[in-house]
């Protein structure tokens, strides 16, 4: 079952899903011309964190050999960090990591009576329609997970997009799980960088 607007609200409230900073307002009031949360569904913003791969030394892929994909990805690439008034250009054909700004958990229930939720994170119709395509392939947020999102970003328009820190980028779709998941967590959980390490903990 995918949550209403309103049951993102109970379950903001009641500790089962967890969004840091939570987007507000929550219902648009007066004066305000844009409320994160759609009838089921809301945004997250682009953090300012941006991972570039390099492109001065080849490097492969290959998930066969051992070590941490993380570790592979940070040592491949370039930390770039962006200002309201300093975004940076997203060139067409040109895939970076970014990360939300908001840090997400989705605790596991112990009550059958209460279901633990999972998550889907998406593009944004309105982003895509610029040829920018945002957390592609991999949408699944499981039951468990705590940290902030890693956004897997590719310009396939014809012109370069402008990625603004704070800007809405994606939007989380939450669902309930039936039963008691068993823990199986994530190699990236609890992760605050693009390439999905922990650099450090968020703030309370």
């Amino acid at each position: 079952m995918i949550l209403s607007n309103t049951a993102l609200f109970e379950a903001l409230n009641n500790g089962r899903l967890v969004i840091r900073p939570e987007p507000k307002p929550r219902t648009k009031g007066l004066g305000d011309d844009y409320c994160p949360y759609d009838t089921h569904s809301v945004d997250l913003s682009l953090g300012s964190e941006l991972s570039v791969p390099n492109d001065a030394t080849p490097f492969v892929y290959n998930l066969a050999l051992p070590g941490e994909l993380a570790t592979l990805i940070a040592a491949t690439s370039t930390r770039k960090l962006t200002l309201k008034d300093q975004p940076y250009l997203l060139m067409p054909n040109r895939f970076i990591l970014g990360r939300t700004a908001e840090w997400v958990e989705l605790p596991i229930s112990r009550d059958e009576a209460v279901p633990s939720l999972a998550a889907r994170i998406e593009g944004k119709s309105s982003r895509a329609r610029c040829g920018l395509l945002v957390h592609f392939t991999a949408p699944t947020v499981h039951p468990g997970f705590r940290g902030t999102l890693t956004l897997e970003m590719i310009d396939l328009g014809p012109a370069p997009f402008a990625l603004v820190p704070g800007m809405p980028i994606a939007q989380l779709i939450v669902e309930e799980v039936r039963g008691i998941p068993i823990e199986n967590e994530s190699q990236f959980s609890g992760q605050t960088t693009p390439e999905g390490r922990l650099d450090k903990l968020p703030d309370a």
